[in-house]
């Protein structure tokens, strides 16, 4: 299988969606038809897939500490991708093949190493959003927190969610998309003690990585050898389509109009 556009169109499906349909305004066309476009998913998903080829096991580390620092490339594409490796490895010509660049043979092996290393980033990443949070405290984050698209609606939200479960939230919102990627920010702001912090960051990641990649895994071991696993896929490819640009548009949507909002606020 080589590594060209239409090839991680077709393996990756679920992360392909269509940007064309009814639009209800021309900022949301905008966004569906350039942010939302299928050309910069498919940039993301090889710059994962390329990352993690050169770098190996520190390449899952490298890029799931942008993950935890506040940069959202998703750990539901690193993970997955990674647990695949377990049974190939990219060769020469950009082919995958077996066999894994992970694990040496032994899955078990392959998905502990996976998950370890994807917490290891994790903590990394972590750490920096917690002293961003603890030394810029809260002003810092709302002042530059929108370039990494998280809004004061959103610090409020998290900060409300950690002040209610405390420590509980870190080990949960480590296992809740996009939550992930800013939940370090109110433990810093919260002075949340360090050790605890990154226990608990340890524990929710280890547990949602492994689990990540154990799916990745299985499905790499049944591509070739169950056709029903592709067919699933071609099945479902709009329906999870149509999902994704819902889902992500209406995150966009809401924080644009919210800055807005903002802006609106700060010149009156």
């Amino acid at each position: 299988m080589v590594l060209t556009d239409a090839s991680c169109k077709r393996v990756h499906s679920f992360f392909h969606y269509n940007a064309a349909g009814r639009r209800h305004s021309a900022q949301m066309a905008y966004i569906l038809g350039t942010l939302m476009s299928e050309k910069i998913v498919t940039f993301v998903f090889q710059f994962v897939i390329h990352v993690i080829d050169a770098g190996g096991y520190l390449g899952i580390a490298g890029l799931i500490t942008l993950n935890s620092c506040g940069i959202p490339i998703p750990s539901e594409v690193i993970m997955p991708f990674s647990g695949a490796l377990i049974y190939f490895h990219m060769n020469a010509a950009g082919q995958l093949v077996p066999p894994g660049q992970f694990g040496g043979g032994n899955v078990w092996l392959g998905l502990f190493l996976v998950a370890a290393f994807g917490a290891l980033g994790c903590n990394c990443g972590s750490a920096i959003a917690y002293w961003i949070g603890a030394r810029g405290g809260r002003p810092l984050v709302e002042r530059y927190g929108k370039w990494v698209l998280m809004s004061r609606h959103d610090l409020d939200r998290m900060t409300g969610f950690f002040e209610k479960y405390g420590s509980i939230a870190i080990l949960a919102g480590r296992m809740l998309p996009l939550v992930q990627t800013y939940v370090a920010f109110p433990a810093g702001i919260g002075r949340m003690p360090r050790l605890r912090f990154h226990i608990y960051t340890t524990l929710g990641s280890v547990t949602w990585y492994f689990c990540l990649a154990w799916i990745g895994m299985k499905l790499g071991e049944r591509w070739h050898t169950d056709p029903r696993v592709e067919e699933m896929f071609h099945r479902f490819h709009l329906v999870v389509g149509l999902a994704l640009v819902a889902l992500c548009a209406w995150f966009l949507w809401t924080h644009i109009k919210r800055w807005k909002k903002q802006g609106l606020g700060t010149r009156d």
